[in-house]
């Protein structure tokens, strides 16, 4: 049924008491393993794309890894504190979305949803992607088989996710302990060695290194930094999600936004600093991020502890977008710039339909990339940036309106992370443009507008049925119910039973064809129908071509033409079986009428379902 209400009705069954909704929420610790898996586990592919661009300039160019992640590290501690605002000026979650809606206007609304979407999407299939090559780092074999291995997690984190996000943040928590004790061993035990304790991964395999280039120029460094910017992806979205986590939700978001930014940079700056005091070379067939365990850990138990936890929290690092996006989905259905099913919520709180999609168009790209990371990398990490800045100057807007308590400072913060974020989003597209970003450029305003086209056509909607004005009082009709029967039976009778009920008149039609075996049917049906004398008339309708819903909804034309004033229903008796599997043997009568029927025909659709158990007949509209 077609709404264009802007209160989102849920699709669970009876509401539920407070407190148990509160079970299907996140606490701060739920939160950090829910949403927060993307930005940790990009510490596995941020340094090292630092590295392989910075390795174009040498071994001298490697040596400047460690300033350019202290500037993404600044970076992410200005994203912080400004998305802590941002959750606490706007604890129904959206982040960007909702703050550019409110003070930047619609279109720019839009603009970030769309940056957030096309990045949340990128997400899924990055992270899918970089833990399935991680696997095969470790296990070579299972090189050709990655595309399978990458739908195979898809399904099962969106299997997760379909029970709720609770449950996928129970399930991802042991992972998520397990790959940030990895990490801050490697650093701790790692600043404790003044020389690799193995090689063994890198021995044999080819470098990258430019052997005659000793240059470092801004450009690279612009480009190493906007590699490296992929680090930064999945801050915003506990900001998109404050709505999933329990009360207080503005604090319990606001104790996860900063725990996540806090062991992000630790790890960052903890690993660059390994990759200096090591003197690493990236090398083909081997991540950055497997040598530092080698080096500091050693080739032993320790080294495929971090490379499994490595490889299960980049598969799941997906689950980000699973959390977030789905919440932004619904903020955008109950805009009516995505239709509403988008807003609709199963019983354990899931926006089903959000999570589904988000798997299909997953599921897609992964089909389009062949499941290799390098296809998707370049798109990734531009809309995040739009999305920031446009963020950050919406807020500025906000605390000059607001003006509460210390907001010239709260004003600062923000503008100055709307001008970083902004200079990044415009050297994170340039450098990447070439690589694929032009998509990514062209997709944005592509989505835009079909999110316009959908909100005009809700518009449209609206106006026909008079949303927002009061109608005129309701008056009787005559009322006609129209039954279609092929024989009689016991589903015949509760058919007319409730037919009786519902209308001032009561009219049976059947539908026959000009052979020699309907001709014998009709007779026989006619005869028995004189003989049961229900007091409903009979009409039968000829069907030349054997069509059963097109003589039906021409029946009822002509019902509507002699007699406009006449509120015509339909009602379609059908059998609903026992089991489920039974379905496969009906005959699928009753979908045929409804489609001929709604599609010609301004008439009621009732079907009424008559169960094979003890339980009585129910009637849908």
């Amino acid at each position: 049924m077609l709404t264009t209400s802007k209160a989102v009705v849920s699709d669970a069954a009876p509401e539920e008491p407070p407190g148990a909704v509160d079970r299907h929420r996140l606490t701060a610790t739920q939160g950090l393993a829910a949403l927060s898996l993307d930005a940790m586990a990009s510490v596995a592919y941020g340094p090292e794309a630092i590295v392989l661009v910075l390795a174009g300039a040498g071994a001298y160019g490697l040596g400047f890894t460690l300033p350019v992640t202290l500037a993404i590290a600044g970076l992410l501690a200005v994203l912080v504190a400004s998305y802590r605002q941002v959750i606490a000026a706007f604890p129904n979650g959206g982040g960007s979305y909702a703050v550019a809606r409110r003070h930047l206007g619609a279109r720019t609304g839009l603009v970030a949803a769309a940056s957030l979407i096309l990045d949340y999407v990128l997400n899924v299939a990055v992270s899918v992607t970089a833990g399935v090559a991680a696997l095969t780092s470790a296990f070579p074999g299972l090189y050709g088989d990655r595309l399978v291995i990458c739908l195979g997690v898809l399904v099962l984190v969106t299997a997760i996710n379909l029970r709720g996000i609770v449950d996928s943040a129970k399930a991802f928590i042991v992972p998520t302990a397990v790959f940030i004790t990895s990490i801050l061993a490697i650093v701790v035990v790692g600043l404790f060695r003044s020389a690799p304790a193995s090689t063994y991964t890198a021995d044999g395999h080819a470098s990258v290194l430019a052997g005659n280039a000793t240059s470092v120029g801004a450009l690279l460094l612009l480009k190493a930094f906007a590699s490296g910017c992929s680090a930064l992806t999945g801050v915003e979205a506990v900001a998109n999600a404050v709505p999933s986590f329990r009360a207080p939700a503005a604090k319990r978001a606001q104790r996860t936004e900063v725990a996540l930014g806090a062991l992000l940079g630790v790890m960052l700056i903890g690993l660059s600093v390994l990759i200096g005091r090591f003197h690493l070379q990236p090398v083909e067939g081997v991540t950055v991020l497997a040598q530092l365990a080698d080096a500091s850990l050693g080739h032993n138990w320790a080294f495929y502890v971090v490379q499994f936890a490595t490889v299960i929290l980049l598969a799941l690092a997906a689950n980000t977008s699973f959390g977030g996006l789905p919440v932004l989905m619904s903020l955008l259905a109950r805009d009516n710039y995505l239709p509403h099913v988008f807003g609709l919520k199963a019983d354990r709180q899931v926006h089903r339909h959000g999570v589904l999609a988000l798997a299909a168009v997953s599921a897609a790209l992964l089909v389009f990339s062949g499941g290799d990371t390098n296809t998707l990398v370049p798109l990734f990490a531009i809309g995040v940036f739009v999305g920031f800045t446009i963020c950050q100057t919406g807020m500025v807007i906000h605390w000059r309106l607001e003006r509460s308590p210390g907001w010239r400072w709260k004003a600062v913060l923000n503008g100055f992370g709307a001008v970083l974020t902004g200079i990044s989003a415009v050297v994170v597209t340039a450098t990447k443009f070439t690589e694929g970003a032009w998509l990514i450029v062209i997709a944005l305003p592509l989505l835009v507008l079909a999110f316009e086209a959908v909100h005009r056509a809700y518009g449209r909607i609206a106006d026909r049925l008079g949303l927002g004005r009061v109608p005129e009082p309701p008056r009787r009709d005559r009322s006609l119910v129209i039954v279609p029967v092929s024989h009689l039976s016991r589903l015949t009778c509760e058919a007319l039973n409730a037919a009786v009920s519902l209308g001032d008149e009561v009219r049976a039609v059947t539908v026959s064809h000009p052979d020699e075996d309907d001709r014998r049917d009709m007779e026989a049906l006619r005869r028995d129908w004189e003989l049961w004398n229900p007091g409903v008339e009979l009409v039968e309708l000829t069907s030349q071509h054997r069509s059963l819903g097109r003589p039906v909804a021409d029946y009822v034309s002509r019902v509507h033409t002699y007699h406009p004033h006449t509120r015509v229903t339909v009602l379609i008796p059908e059998v609903e079986p026992a089991h489920i599997w039974q379905r496969m043997l009906q005959n699928q009568r009753g979908a045929v009428l409804a489609h001929a029927v709604r599609k010609d025909t301004d008439a009621v659709i009732c079907r009424l379902r008559f169960r094979l158990g003890p339980s009585a007949a129910r009637v849908e509209a």
